[in-house]
């Protein structure tokens, strides 16, 4: 995954219930999954195509007696993991996993930013080029989305840590600045501070992208799924819509036409 420094490279699914998820996620989003066939592990993958984009494993016991709910979680690929995790404490972020290996995968840590939102820090183990989907291709994850504690204090702990570039930032009213952040020449996301009527603490959403949303909408909803914000239509001419899966994970939709 050689997308250097500051991109968000893996994006993981912890939750209660792994085989219903794996069925929710592979008929909403239209991934298939397969087993990793890592030894001693219980950690499947979802494809788009023949492309890995994700993965999913059973909530760690720990998390579960913290009454962490289900979440997704994204890996930003660093440099150096050991690095990088100092920075984070360093910038006023916290380690709440420090640095560790996973063998012949990589290595990460999983850290919060300054207001708890959390993310993971990786470096893959290979130089192998893993294949690549367009931003936008059906399956991907075409964006990435902070609902932080301050914007004001955010934005630069991000530019701090990954060289990240301040693009377009759209007013919405009431709501405060919508602030769209570029890597590598690309706008890959959108951060801005949390609204007070979001009772979940800070954090960072995933947009996966589908062909038409009503009918990705109407797929969420058979299988159990709800929408909490939504659809509506974006700058730029895509439609959207934030759901929570059957587990209780929040998930985002993005499509070019209802």
């Amino acid at each position: 995954m050689s997308k250097g420094h500051g991109a968000f490279v893996w994006y993981e699914l912890m939750t209660t219930d792994t085989k219903a998820a794996e069925a929710f996620y592979d008929d909403v989003v239209g991934w298939n999954s397969v087993d990793s066939g890592m030894p001693g592990a219980n950690y499947t993958l979802f494809n788009a195509g023949d492309v890995r984009v994700a993965g999913l494993m059973t909530m760690p016991e720990n998390a579960l007696k913290m009454n962490i709910p289900p979440a997704w979680l994204g890996y930003i690929g660093v440099d150096d993991v050991d690095i990088a995790a100092k920075k984070v404490a360093k910038l006023g972020g916290k380690v709440h996993r420090e640095p560790e290996d996973i063998p012949s995968i990589g290595r990460f840590a999983i850290v919060t930013d300054p207001h708890g939102a959390v993310f993971a820090l990786f470096k893959g183990a290979g130089d192998g080029e893993m294949p690549e989907l367009a931003q936008n291709a059906n399956g991907n994850i075409g964006w990435h989305e902070l609902m932080a504690g301050d914007l004001a204090t955010e934005f630069p702990f991000y530019q701090e840590m990954f060289g990240w570039k301040k693009d377009e930032g759209l007013d919405m009213g009431d709501m405060g600045i919508y602030q769209l952040f570029s890597h590598g020449g690309a706008q890959i996301g959108g951060m801005m501070t949390k609204p007070a009527n979001v009772p979940a603490p800070p954090y960072w959403g995933f947009y996966f992208n589908v062909d038409a949303l009503d009918a990705a909408i109407a797929r969420s909803n058979a299988k159990g799924g709800k929408v909490v914000n939504g659809p509506m239509e974006v700058p730029g001419g895509a439609w959207v819509v934030n759901c929570v899966d059957p587990q209780g994970a929040y998930f985002n939709l993005v499509a070019m036409k209802r």
